[in-house]
């Protein structure tokens, strides 16, 4: 049996892509350096359009296009951004092979990609979402468990891709707690048809993220020290333990909202983002629940947090999303050396899997 085509799935397929594997659009991290480096190594990247400032994101799009001679990547978009409307357009007007969200579009604007041959992935972390996302047009769905970085469930994969692929009849692709072989290799033999990975990718040498940022990745050899809190939008987020996060946590409601809307104003600076839009949010919040506007106005500009620790290289003043993952990673490698390692691996499991079975086969008969 050719071994290596265990490799080839429904996600390489439909991707283009040599390898099941499947890099995130982490904020601030995943440029076009990242999703470059992630394709020509033959996995499939996303670029992070939440954090890629507007005036950036066609020349992003641009500078993989020329460096990997084609448009094998997606876009990752969130509705929040002022920008959403861009995304879309940029994404069809250069045919780009997918895009990825969370809370994502509705059915007009899927079709809208679909119609151009985009492909909508959408990320869940529930069964019942994942059904809804298809309901509404997704074309492959990724669902993370909660082992997973950043905004994540309480369920953890192992549990969550069995739901899935029995919930849905397109394509999975397993996300959180996987960062080797061997986790592709049960991923695949479980029915999934590849991982997708963020922390694996952060640590890496082809990141634009400050050494001092990395520094507090590497250090982490303890999984306790990856927690989740829910101190900055009164959502589950996993991230590295440190002092912004300790500080949010131990302040009362008015200190959290202070935070908040410094760090609010700061992301307006950054981005051009119009007071009209800001006041349209906070108004939004205030009407539907005065008690979360901290947390509405933190979730609003998350970006600016995450430019703290993954752009200016202030980890204790930031938020550091990170898988438990992190905690079995102890040095740097490339995109390229993850990427190959990860797929030879599999491969070996998959073949060593294989014998096993012929074995019995031949022990019965």
């Amino acid at each position: 049996m050719n071994i290596g085509a265990l490799l080839r799935t429904p996600m390489t397929e439909a991707l283009g892509c040599r390898y099941p594997i499947i890099q995130t659009a982490m904020g601030w991290v995943a440029d076009a350096g990242l999703v470059t480096a992630t394709t020509r190594a033959g996995g499939f990247g996303f670029l992070a359009g939440a954090t890629i400032a507007p005036a950036d994101l066609e020349s992003q799009i641009i500078k993989v296009r020329e460096a990997t001679g084609g448009s094998n990547f997606g876009l990752n978009f969130h509705m929040f951004q002022e920008n959403a409307q861009q995304c879309f357009d940029l994404a069809i007007k250069h045919k780009l092979r997918a895009v990825s969200y969370g809370r994502g579009p509705d059915k007009k604007t899927i079709q809208r990609f679909k119609e151009a041959g985009i492909l909508c992935i959408p990320t869940v972390g529930a069964a019942k979402h994942a059904v809804k996302a298809v309901q509404l047009g997704a074309d492959m769905i990724t669902l993370q468990g909660g082992e997973g970085g950043g905004h994540t469930g309480s369920v953890p994969t192992s549990i969550l891709l069995p739901q899935v692929l029995d919930a849905v009849q397109v394509p999975v692709i397993a996300a959180g707690g996987i960062a080797t072989g061997r986790g592709l290799a049960a991923a695949l033999a479980a029915g999934a048809a590849g991982i997708a990975m963020g922390t694996r990718f952060l640590m890496t040498t082809d990141v634009p993220t400050p050494a001092s940022t990395l520094a507090k990745y590497l250090e982490v050899d303890e999984v306790t020290r990856i927690r989740v809190t829910t101190a900055v939008d009164g959502m589950r987020h996993r991230m590295i333990d440190n002092p912004f996060i300790r500080r949010l946590e131990s302040a009362s409601p008015v200190g959290r909202l202070m935070i908040a809307l410094r760090s609010a104003w700061q992301w307006k600076a950054q981005t051009g983002m119009s007071l009209g839009h800001m006041i349209e949010v906070f108004a939004k919040a205030i009407k539907e629940d005065p008690s979360t506007v901290s947390q509405v106005v933190m979730s609003a500009n998350q970006p600016v947090l995450l430019q703290h620790s993954m752009v200016q290289g202030r980890p204790d003043e930031g938020i550091l999303p990170s898988g438990q993952v992190a905690a079995a990673i102890g040095e740097l490698k490339s995109c390229r050396e993850v990427i190959e390692s990860i797929a030879a691996e599999a491969e070996t499991c998959l073949r060593a899997l294989y014998e096993r079975a012929e074995g019995g086969k031949e022990s019965t008969s």
